[in-house]
């Protein structure tokens, strides 16, 4: 990428995404496969949607870690209730571990303070994500998530060509933009020839714990319709369900059961 580089690559003539930008692994670190979860706009619930297939993963016995690059608003620390400081040696950053032996890097572990704000141009925050994937020692992993900030901007763009991604996850929800918000996402990992290992609803339904009926809060799904034009499976629809959030919000989201998205962690476990 050259130094000049405005991240527009719309008025670009050096056709990065044909080359390998790809940034070092830590020598210390094995990762099998990347798999990076994406939305197209905010409040989708991508975190939790991260949060959640990490930890069904590392309940099929795979070694797990997730990397937060969701750099000005980090809350993997706050779903797996770790909030101790990184600490790190010659050989690079030491991840924090969850209580079920997750492994994660966010900034919220290297900052004195986690409520301290994160006042930081796009290519500076572009920069810690890179450093993330090359100064953390991660050590054998199976799978590394990577919980991406919404939108098409630096850090998406960064981590399409700086890491190895084997896939991206999209999470969306089933509102009347979910088509042109959904195609955004795919549309950028097509330009950056990185497979589009399916979608994830959230919030689709809300089903009463009395009659068991299903209810669509937020408006009639579209979805199964906008994954047969973008040619694209459908991994879950997951339910409004106040006992994620709460685990979320409590840090005890390995706990959580059920884990709706079991079957998805099966599907991309292949």
């Amino acid at each position: 990428m050259p130094e000049n580089c405005t991240h527009d690559c719309s008025s670009c003539g050096q056709s990065c995404s044909e080359r390998d930008l790809r940034a070092p692994m830590n020598p210390l670190s094995n990762v099998k496969k990347v798999i990076a979860v994406v939305s197209g706009k905010g409040g989708v619930g991508k975190s939790t949607v991260t949060s959640c297939l990490a930890a069904a993963m590392a309940r099929r016995g795979k070694k797990v870690g997730v990397l937060d690059a969701d750099v000005t608003g980090p809350s993997i620390p706050t779903a797996f209730n770790v909030h101790q400081r990184a600490t790190g040696t010659d050989a690079g950053i030491d991840p924090a571990f969850t209580a079920g032996g997750i492994e994660i890097m966010s900034l919220n572990l290297l900052m004195e303070n986690e409520t301290d704000p994160v006042v930081w141009r796009g290519p500076v925050i572009a920069g810690v994500v890179t450093q993330f994937w090359s100064e953390v020692v991660w050590g054998d992993l199976d799978y590394l998530f990577v919980d991406m900030p919404p939108g098409t901007g630096d850090v998406p763009l960064t981590v399409f060509q700086s890491l190895p991604v084997d896939g991206i996850v999209v999470v969306t929800s089933p509102q009347e933009l979910v088509s042109m918000i959904v195609t955004k996402a795919v549309n950028m990992a097509h330009m950056m020839n990185v497979p589009v290992l399916g979608i994830i609803e959230n919030y689709s339904y809300f089903q009463c714990p009395d009659c068991g009926g299903k209810h669509a809060i937020f408006g009639e799904s579209h979805i199964e319709q906008v994954a047969r034009d973008m040619n694209v499976p459908v991994l879950a629809r997951l339910p409004i369900d106040p006992a994620v959030a709460a685990a979320f919000d409590a840090g005890q989201i390995e706990s959580l059961s059920p884990n709706y998205l079991e079957d998805a962690a099966a599907q991309l476990d292949k």
